[in-house]
């Protein structure tokens, strides 16, 4: 019989049928033992005799039983399972940001299931939480317009945010201060005498650009030098060839810039690489600066200036928002936002800076930048 139901469970349930042919029933009668005691050895309860604890490894091995986790959830009440909804996986920032996630749950006991929000990721999202197959959700890319915000009611709901702020959105939520990470590679561009100052952005649906673009232009204008339309080069897929295609369309202005902000680090490699095949040098010719410091900012070929967040930080704080949510519905919600650090390497000169005087208030920040002239192509 052991046999029977094993080769029922490696063929799958027929057509028209439940999934998981082998259920704890199947185990008790095979280990001849009660189902409260098959209960108890898969809870790794001690207070199982051993001999009925063998007979029931054995025929959970033999059969290659496995919980049914939605059952169980409905038993207990809990599924132990956190939902996590990622976008743009092809972003170094993701997979690491995932990495941690799973990390941190692992060895709090809870698992993690993964959905994509870019192939269509939001909806079985929302089922799974309704349907009690996971606890919670952490949104990790998360913007005014998702689904998931839709659909989802933030009052009692344990969702987080996750590198992500949706004021209309009355959930907890974790960011790094994006405003302050955008001046402060302002104020460090500005301190360290750049003058035609440019900004390779985004579409800002996210609120990591709109905050980013947002201290960086207000620190510029606090200084007296402010950005010229022109210079500011909008991207929608923030990939490396936007990257290439932004530098190349400051790079061919009258005044091209001698510095040149990208709001995450992709972009910025892209800048770099078109820089470099206009001829120019970096950092001789042209500062770059990106935000995120994604492993590859730090490889030799980039060695990119950029804003490190505090991922393994805000991916602690969000989860021990996510668990208390799930303890206590009606808590207050939160909304933290950690500070970040600017990371001085190769593409500003970083090898020949000091790196003591860059939290200081900037001398030259009061100084006026000279009027930018007209760029030769109307773009």
């Amino acid at each position: 019989m052991t046999q029977r139901i094993a080769a029922r469970a490696a063929a799958g349930p027929p057509d028209g049928e439940m999934p998981g042919a082998v259920t704890s029933h199947d185990v008790a009668r095979l280990a001849r033992v009660s189902q409260a005691t098959v209960s108890r050895v898969l809870r790794g309860d001690m207070r199982v005799r051993p001999e009925n604890r063998e007979r029931v490894l054995k025929v959970l091995a033999e059969t290659r039983y496995e919980p049914n986790a939605a059952a169980r959830a409905f038993r207990a009440g809990r599924a132990d399972s956190v939902g996590v909804v990622v976008a743009r996986l092809s972003y170094q920032l993701y997979p690491a940001m995932l990495e941690a996630i799973g990390a941190q749950l692992a060895r709090l006991g809870q698992r993690m299931i993964v959905w994509d929000s870019d192939h269509g990721g939001d909806a079985p999202a929302i089922r799974a939480l309704r349907q009690g197959v996971v606890d919670g959700v952490i949104l990790t890319a998360a913007t005014a317009e998702s689904e998931f915000l839709r659909e989802v009611p933030a009052s009692g709901t344990p969702v987080v945010l996750l590198n992500r702020v949706v004021a209309e959105y009355a959930s907890d939520q974790v960011e790094s201060d994006n405003v302050d990470g955008g001046r402060r590679v302002a104020e460090y561009l500005l301190a360290r005498g750049r003058q035609r100052i440019a900004l390779l952005g985004g579409i800002p649906r996210a609120s990591t650009i709109r905050d980013r673009e947002r201290g960086f232009r207000d620190a510029l204008c606090r200084a007296g030098a402010s950005m010229p339309p022109h210079y500011c080069f909008r991207s929608d897929s923030f990939s490396h060839g936007s990257g290439v295609q932004g530098a190349h369309r400051l790079l061919e202005l009258a005044a091209p810039p001698d510095a040149i902000f990208c709001v995450n680090d992709v972009l910025a490699m892209g800048a770099m690489d078109g820089a470099r095949a206009r001829g120019l040098r970096v950092p001789e010719d042209l500062w770059i600066v990106g935000y995120d410091d994604i492993e590859l900012a730090s490889w030799g070929a980039y060695d990119l200036t950029t804003v490190r967040q505090p991922m393994e930080q805000m991916v602690g704080q969000a989860i021990d928002l996510l668990l208390a949510r799930i303890a206590d519905r009606d808590r207050p919600t939160e909304h933290r936002c950690l500070p970040n650090e600017l990371v001085i390497r190769r593409s500003t000169a970083g090898a020949w800076l000091s790196r003591s005087n860059l939290d200081a208030e900037p001398a030259s920040c009061a100084a006026a930048v000279p009027a930018l002239p007209s760029p030769k192509n109307n773009h």
